[in-house]
């Protein structure tokens, strides 16, 4: 089976590639979908994150700003967070994963913001990265609403730039338009063969 490893850099085009892996018929595991649904109200994982940052789970709802206004400026924060929420997310993508195999599928996407910074990259094979300059997905978070400020914030918070191009085997350019990005992800599959969905 091939397992696709899906990453790039905030606002690079990740989601405009993964949603076409998706209309092409292959499935697409969501980790960031996961990562919400691991932290659910009631969830053994939202105790696990109540218990590393205290105030942050109100009338049993995770509060996301106030975790991200925690965790985005400080790095060490952030590893601790990631120690409570990836093997949660790990264990709910090999599920998810289990189930494609299971239906005979034989080409899945996971779609993982933080591929590389987890450490992730040798367990997928292609890695495909999708880039763009750090300038134009700056400007891009300033037209969803950021703050110049808030946006860099952002970035520095992901792998730099060349270590995911390091993990790259497959670089798919994001600084077109959407239907610029669409355009290649159909020529790369279709470098893939028949392996498209249930082939």
């Amino acid at each position: 089976m091939r397992r696709v490893g899906l990453t790039g850099g905030i606002a690079a085009g990740k989601s405009v590639a993964a949603a076409r892996f998706a209309e092409l018929g292959i499935p697409v595991i969501d980790h960031d979908r996961l990562a919400r649904a691991v932290v659910a109200p009631g969830s053994p994982g939202l105790d696990a994150v109540e218990r590393e940052f205290p105030g942050v789970v109100v009338a049993g709802v995770l509060d996301r700003e106030a975790l991200g206004a925690l965790v985005f400026g400080d790095p060490q924060a952030r590893e601790r967070l990631n120690a409570v929420v990836h093997p949660l997310v790990h264990q709910a993508a090999m599920a998810a994963e289990a189930e494609q195999v299971d239906a005979g599928v034989h080409v899945v996407v996971h779609d993982i913001p933080l591929l590389v910074e987890t450490g992730q990259a040798g367990h997928f094979s292609p890695v495909i990265v999708v880039d763009a300059p750090a300038e134009l997905r700056v400007a891009r978070l300033g037209e969803r609403g950021l703050t110049a400020q808030q946006a860099w914030d952002r970035l520095a918070a992901q792998a730099d730039d060349e270590a995911r191009l390091e993990a790259a085997d497959v670089v798919l350019d994001g600084s077109g338009d959407a239907a610029d990005l669409r355009a290649r992800v159909d020529a790369l599959v279709g470098s893939w063969g028949a392996a498209q969905g249930h082939a």
